[in-house]
């Protein structure tokens, strides 16, 4: 083939590629609208190329526009960064799966509860603890000292906790001497490149940071977390964030073994004390993250939900493909399922009909 024709190939393709991503935008600032969605960012990849788009406004009533470096409250997404942490601290012979967390270092929250023995990394990640999501208000002054109790027996059946995660989170803090901030930035943010994402607030962020909006469309005032949680601080962008699946997608800075956890079925999520629907047929929980058979093949999913900002990210490993949104309002899991068809392609996913039972 000539370098003319090529050349001209290549410049088709561009222009096609120009046209399709003009077509997605449009229809991504319609869905907007009809969901009163203030702003988004969203970055869908496929293989070595990716859509970008940074839509909208960051608050409602301004002029101030999201941007690709607009930071959000990515909510329950950083629980997956926890996940990966873990595993490179385990890779690393400094920290094992299936030790129960007691045995690392004490955790006055569970008191004597005998229950509390039998709890390990394994149950954390895969949401087998027995847990509650939250004792109450994990904003609030008195939470971090709140007792905590088990809802039902460790590894007897699926609930989604925030508090297993904390707790493991102050586990590897005391392992390694390191606050969960710099322990994130130590085996997550500088090994993959991600500078401008952090579990406190950063004054950096405030000239560029996205207000939360209810679901009437009123802006919020931003939370400023001057402590790390894992299940729920992290401050990022979604081009930051995409970049951190491509590292979860290959498992890099993992062990194979290690990194194919990530894709097995540990835990069939059956929900506690409630009856199966249709999707609990097809979803299932791997270490840290959930996994779903969806018909385009099996993905990787977590949803995120700071109850003013939310967020989703997909991932389908074996073929390159990742979705991650972040949204700037309490409606924006209502885009979840067009989103998904827009960019992953018609068929079932599974996940927004398995959220609503939860």
């Amino acid at each position: 083939m000539s370098f003319t024709r090529l050349l001209l190939l290549s410049l088709l393709s561009l222009i096609h590629l120009f046209t399709w991503a003009q077509s997605r935008q449009a229809q991504l600032l319609i869905l907007m609208d009809q969901h009163h969605v203030p702003g988004m960012q969203l970055v869908y990849t496929k293989g070595q190329t990716s859509e970008q788009y940074a839509l909208g406004l960051r608050q409602a009533g301004s002029t101030w526009p999201v941007t690709a470096t607009t930071t959000f409250e990515a909510a329950s997404l950083g629980k997956t960064m926890l996940a990966y942490a873990t595993l490179r601290l385990c890779d690393q012979g400094r920290f094992d799966l299936d030790r129960p967390l007691l045995d690392y270092a004490p955790y006055p929250r569970v008191g004597n509860q005998q229950a509390a023995r039998h709890v390990t990394a394994r149950l954390v990640l895969t949401h087998a603890t027995g847990l509650p999501n939250w004792t109450e208000h994990p904003w609030g002054s008195s939470w971090p000292a709140s007792p905590l109790h088990f809802q039902s027996p460790p590894d007897s059946c699926w609930s989604y906790s925030g508090e297993g995660y904390v707790w493991l989170q102050r586990t590897l803090e005391q392992i390694t001497g390191l606050s969960w901030e710099e322990l994130a930035r130590q085996q997550v943010f500088t090994p993959i490149g991600l500078p401008h994402s952090s579990f406190v607030w950063q004054a950096s962020f405030g000239d560029d940071a996205s207000a939360g909006h209810n679901p009437a469309g009123q802006p919020t005032t931003i939370e400023r977390f001057s402590q790390p949680n894992a299940g729920f601080s992290l401050y990022t962008t979604a081009r930051e964030y995409s970049r951190f699946l491509r590292a979860l997608g290959t498992g890099r800075g993992l062990q194979a073994a290690t990194a194919s956890l990530l894709l097995q079925a540990i835990n069939p999520a059956q929900r506690c004390g409630q009856a199966p629907t249709p999707a609990d047929a097809h979803i299932d929980w791997g270490m840290g993250v959930g996994l779903v058979r969806t018909d385009h093949g099996l993905a990787q999913w977590q949803w995120g939900d700071n109850t003013t900002f939310k967020g989703f990210f997909m991932s389908l490993p074996s073929k390159e493909e990742s979705l991650v949104v972040f949204t700037n309002s309490a409606n924006g899991d209502q885009l979840t399922d067009e989103l998904l068809r827009l960019f992953l392609g018609p068929g079932h996913y599974w996940v927004t009909e398995w959220l609503g039972a939860n």
